[in-house]
């Protein structure tokens, strides 16, 4: 009985049997699930229905072996083969991951349509993604029009290539490409898009949306609510009373209220309350609202990395001679911040994510226009299509903004 026990001794005879009947046990399921054929229909039903799972219990079986001297074969076997519990469980994941990716590429890719002009021309069970053809300048650009549509993508190509370049600048530079970014940018950006000067045609911003718009926001109030949170947060921590009871019923006004109550003041109220002939336009009172909503969040993130700095390091500072300011920003704030690299980062991935609420005030970014779209006479049932794509463009934004922080809280740890 012994030499039928996977060991170090049978390993050459039992590793090479028990892949291939994991591997048979896999593709008997995938030939079942997109072929609709069985490899094993002769055998009865339930032992047809259960043939996978017992092959590739036994192949997971065979290849159990105890400190085998294969790395990879003792990691598999540590992480999801250490018992036969964990084996079964292993096959049922694997087998329910395959059955549910079925469908889905059917509908995405196989029965899909991707060639046409109309909804007439979506005839096939998948999804219709001439929709998303059809309407793709409108749910990038809003209703901007087509000749300026040049302009936004000039503003941030400009963006991006800043952004670019300061991380990679000097650090002796570095601050001053900051600033730029923090304070004439905005301006540039603005004038840009919105024209009016220097001959470009003035484009209200009541046009501009789509996904276009989404970025606009996420980026203005990204500049603004982190440098407001950071002074919100010394604010609270503050030792003269009129600023920290200012700060903190600044924060705790901002995050009592749901954003969706802030942005509907900020565009229906407001203006009741400005003098007669005095406009602020409604974006520019919806990037404030959401500034200063995400900057109360920010706020409470980076209080919580100035509270887990040990005493020791303001003391330290002071016995230096550094002033408030020096201390803060040359060494507390520096420390603080990089203890909270992943709190900053799900508030901003929270703000990048809130920025559909718009819609409530009559700005149209990118699920604004796919709910416009799909409302269309001729696109009426097209949705799901639209909020896949929404969804997938709103993933590729917020994963590659977290992959980011992961590289730059690795970079900065001093953990070793």
């Amino acid at each position: 009985m012994n030499y039928l026990k996977p060991s170090k001794h049978n390993l050459k005879t039992y590793l090479p049997a028990g892949i291939f009947l994991i591997t048979l046990s896999i593709l008997d399921v995938i030939i079942n699930s997109y072929l609709k054929f069985n490899l094993v229909g002769f055998f009865p039903g339930a032992i047809s229905y259960f043939f996978p799972l017992i092959i590739g219990f036994i192949g997971f079986y065979l290849i159990r072996v105890e400190f085998s001297g294969l790395r990879n074969l003792d990691l598999l076997n540590k992480n999801i083969n250490s018992s036969n519990f964990n084996a079964i469980l292993t096959l049922l994941t694997l087998f329910i991951i395959i059955k549910s990716i079925s469908p889905l590429i059917n509908w995405f890719f196989l029965d899909a349509n991707f060639i046409g002009t109309s909804k007439e021309d979506c005839t096939g069970d998948g999804a219709c993604w001439v929709f998303i053809k059809v309407w793709f300048r409108r749910l990038i650009y809003g209703m901007y029009p087509d000749p300026e549509q040049w302009r936004i993508n000039t503003a941030f190509l400009l963006l991006f290539t800043l952004v670019g370049i300061t991380f990679f600048a000097p650090a002796k530079i570095k601050k001053y490409f900051i600033l730029f970014l923090i304070f004439i940018y905005p301006i540039i950006g603005i004038k840009l898009i919105g024209g009016g000067d220097f001959g470009l045609t003035y484009v209200e911003t009541a046009a501009w949306g789509g996904l276009s718009l989404t970025f606009i926001i996420s980026a203005f109030a990204i500049i603004f609510c982190f440098p407001i949170g950071v002074i919100l947060a010394l604010g609270r921590r503050s030792d003269l009373p009129a600023i920290k009871y200012i700060s903190i019923g600044f924060i705790e006004l901002w995050r009592g209220v749901p954003l969706i109550t802030v942005l509907f003041m900020a565009s229906v109220m407001f203006p009741m309350f400005l003098p007669d002939g005095t406009f602020i336009d409604k974006l520019i009172r919806v990037l404030f609202a959401i500034t200063m909503f995400e900057a109360a969040y920010m706020a409470e993130v980076v209080r919580g990395g100035l509270q887990a700095l040990p005493k020791g390091q303001y003391e330290a500072a002071r016995s230096l001679g550094m002033g408030y300011w020096r201390m803060n920003f040359l060494i507390i704030l520096p420390q603080a911040l990089k203890l909270v690299i992943p709190g900053i980062a799900n508030t901003l991935l929270a703000l990048v994510k809130d920025t559909p609420l718009i819609f409530v005030v009559g700005l149209m970014e990118l699920a604004g226009m796919i709910r416009l779209a799909k409302t269309n006479p001729k696109w009426l049932g097209m949705a799901m299509e639209g909020y896949v794509f929404a969804g997938l463009v709103f993933w590729v934004i917020c994963y590659a903004m977290s992959r980011y922080s992961q590289n730059l809280e690795k970079k900065l740890s001093t953990e070793r």
